[in-house]
């Protein structure tokens, strides 16, 4: 069942919330890949397809270009080589763990001093103007994506040992009334 470290808070302000929802979609993440034995981190389903440790090493190429500098320079770094990173992943899951949380350190603390007032500030990616706010749902969009893929060949690969990380099968009924009483969140 849904975890309430982070119980969902009511606020107008768009960082807020965004922040919020960026750690959730991390947890997330986290949560499943700590159920995909280690062997299951670098498998993929097709010679076409990535694994988990392939879609890490990219979204950690992608955070570590979008948010250094956020405000200052061009969210498409020119050192970053796209291209790399969905070739030779991470060797063990402790590298993969390494990048991943140095990854979203980048991201928290690109977010972390911002205020509702900077979503109205012009910066690039790629060279095309972005608002604050559209490039942090961009890059919301985009983690949102990807971390679906990583949670469904976790599940795919952790097999009938799998826990839910949302609301379980056939629990609906129970979430809602624990979501109503307080006992849980929907985030």
């Amino acid at each position: 069942m849904q975890d309430s470290v982070m119980p969902l808070e009511f606020t107008t302000s768009h960082v807020k919330d965004s922040i919020d929802l960026f750690r959730h979609y991390k947890r997330l993440a986290d949560r499943a890949m700590e159920q995909a034995p280690d062997e299951a981190l670098f498998a993929t389903l097709d010679e076409e397809s990535n694994s988990i440790a392939i879609i890490v090493k990219h979204l950690a190429g992608n955070m570590r270009s979008r948010w250094t500098d956020f405000l200052t320079s061009d969210g498409e770094k020119p050192d970053r080589n796209r291209d790399s990173e969905f070739e030779a992943p991470p060797a063990t899951r402790a590298e993969l763990a390494a990048i991943w949380e140095s990854s979203w350190k980048v991201v928290f603390e690109a977010l972390s001093p911002l205020t509702d007032a900077d979503l109205g500030r012009t910066i690039t990616i790629r060279g095309e103007a972005h608002s604050v706010m559209q490039a942090i749902n961009r890059q919301l969009a985009h983690y949102a994506y990807h971390v679906g893929q990583i949670v469904y060949l976790a599940k795919h690969f952790a097999g009938p040992g799998w826990k839910a990380l949302t609301v379980p099968r056939g629990k609906s009924a129970e979430f809602n009334a624990n979501v109503t009483s307080g006992k849980a969140s929907q985030r």
